[in-house]
């Protein structure tokens, strides 16, 4: 595993990769041809995201 992020500027500038890698596979994503291994690993990614915000909110306390 990585090193923990401790940093609230790293922290931030994680996230926003994580955002924009989200952003990417969303607009590369055909509506019309979408399968439902798509949308889990839309779900996936936001999940993880989540996971992760709330990992750093409890390193702040």
């Amino acid at each position: 595993m990585g090193s923990s992020i401790t940093d609230k500027n790293e922290q931030v500038t994680f996230l926003k990769t994580r955002l924009n890698m989200f952003m990417d596979v969303l607009d590369a994503i055909d509506p019309e041809e979408a399968e439902l291994e798509d949308i889990d690993r839309l779900i996936e990614m936001i999940d993880e995201i989540e996971s992760k915000c709330n990992e750093f909110k409890h390193r702040d306390m």
